[in-house]
This record gives structure tokens, C-alpha cells and sequence, in this order.
């Protein structure tokens, strides 16, 4: 499917075509972005409609999170993990959940704040072996 949607307030279609992509309709109110990666932002998302491949509108079904109990529980403060077997659980559980990604998902690049996650973790693993050995 392609990154297409379209604005009720202006009636204007838009399309993002490729990852870096960003087109924002006529009057501002709904974006695409990121190519097939399908990404989208509206300021009012009764005004957003998402368009298939054959020209049908679709509705999109808004889903707040706030509502959800998994969002309470990840707004609580967890304790971050200080031995090595957590600090090394967290690495197998982040690996664990990128091979559960979808194909079109392992083929895309990573951005900086991925990187930047994975060499914190990394340097806190390296640091506590440090710690061990004096």
C-alpha cells in the first residue's frame, strides 16, 4: 500500500513516495511521511482519510493510547538495571524483539537514536564488568 492520504478540509491528496518524504497537505492539516513506512500526522484525525492503491478512502481507526493499560504501566518508573544478567537480559530481550520484526522492517537503516540506544547499553554492560574486576 503507499504512504497516500487525503485532507477533508482542503480535499487535497498527498503521497510520500520515499523514506526522507515528508509532504503536508494544502492547508497544513495532515502529513505523510517516510515512504512505505507508512507514516502520518494529523492535527484533527477526523480530517485525515487514508487512500489504497485503487483510489478508495479509507477511515483510519484511531486508537488513544492514553487509555490503554500497557501505557500506564510503561509511564511508571522502573528501576534501571544495574547487575550484568539484567543488563545482558535487556540486550537478548532488544535482539529478541528486532527478529520478531516484519521483513520489510529488517531491511530498512536505523536512525541515530537506535544507535545511540544500543551503545549505551553496551557501554553500561562494559562498565559493569569493569566494576567486577577492581
Amino acid at each position: 500500500m503507499k504512504n497516500k492520504a487525503k485532507c477533508k478540509k482542503c480535499k487535497s491528496i498527498i503521497e510520500s513516495f520515499h523514506a526522507t518524504d515528508y509532504v503536508l497537505c494544502s492547508c497544513g492539516e495532515i502529513s505523510v511521511d517516510g515512504g512505505d513506512a507508512l507514516r502520518c500526522t494529523s492535527k484533527d484525525w477526523e480530517n485525515f482519510l487514508r487512500v489504497d492503491d485503487e483510489g478508495n478512502e479509507i477511515i483510519p481507526k484511531i486508537i488513544d493510547k492514553t487509555d490503554s493499560k500497557s501505557n500506564e504501566e510503561s509511564s511508571q518508573f522502573k528501576q534501571p538495571a544495574t547487575s550484568k544478567k539484567e543488563l545482558m537480559n535487556l540486550l537478548d530481550e532488544m535482539i529478541q524483539n528486532i527478529e520478531k520484526l516484519p521483513q520489510q522492517a529488517m531491511t530498512t537503516s536505523i536512525n541515530h537514536y537506535d544507535f545511540v540506544s544500543l551503545l549505551i547499553l553496551l557501554s553500561t554492560i562494559f562498565r559493569s564488568d569493569c566494576k567486577e574486576e577492581s
